[in-house]
């Protein structure tokens, strides 16, 4: 069976008072990032903005992407809805990130991202005093890790670890199985506000966390 995707595009009209807004606000050299249906009022505002400001790169954010930006990008302008990838974006860039939400313009705070971290330790350190180890896997395509999940797994010691393989995976689930802490190997932003889930890298890089 063939799975067909069909993006669907946002009615939403940019206010005017947003462009100018955006024009004060954003240093000259960014980078604009969208979630699929906001494609077009992303390419518009880089038009709207080509006067004023150098848009280095515009790119599609998914659950599952780690985009990398060039030393020259100032600043990024995230068009989304919610706060779920904007800070998971200035967390892992360390680049001011603002987003833009239904024609409402936001900076990403220190305090956002401070959070963030404290949540990444908690989860560290519930993984390290765990017993029981869920493994989280998706068949979802681009967030496929199975095998990363098995060499995991095998080369776990002192930890009871059992594969939960979904596509999709519901957190809301969690409470009915007997995991004392969950290492993500799906989309990489799962753990945004959940400190029971550990992305499968932190584990791995853990001096990024302590």
């Amino acid at each position: 069976m063939k799975t067909l995707y069909i993006p669907v595009k946002s009615k939403l009209k940019l206010d005017e008072l947003i462009i100018k807004d955006l024009s004060k606000k954003l240093p000259k050299n960014i980078a604009i990032a969208y979630s699929i249906q906001f494609k077009d009022i992303a390419f518009e505002i880089k038009n709207r903005l080509k006067d004023t400001h150098d848009v280095k790169i515009i790119l599609q954010v998914l659950g599952c992407s780690n985009p990398k930006f060039s030393k020259e990008i100032q600043a990024i302008l995230l068009i989304s809805n919610g706060k779920f990838h904007a800070v998971s974006l200035a967390y892992e860039t360390n680049l001011p990130v603002f987003l833009l939400d239904h024609n409402k313009l936001e900076k990403i705070s220190n305090e956002q991202i401070e959070n963030m971290k404290k949540n990444q330790k908690a989860s560290y350190v519930r993984y390290l005093s765990a017993k029981n180890i869920g493994i989280l896997v998706s068949t979802k395509p681009g967030q496929e890790n199975l095998k990363q999940a098995l060499d995991f797994k095998n080369n776990l010691k002192d930890k009871k670890a059992y594969l939960f393989i979904a596509n999709n995976l519901n957190t809301n689930e969690f409470e009915n199985f007997n995991i004392d802490s969950w290492v993500n190997t799906a989309c990489p932003r799962m753990d945004l506000n959940n400190n029971k889930i550990i992305n499968l890298k932190y584990v791995r890089e853990s001096h990024k966390i302590l």
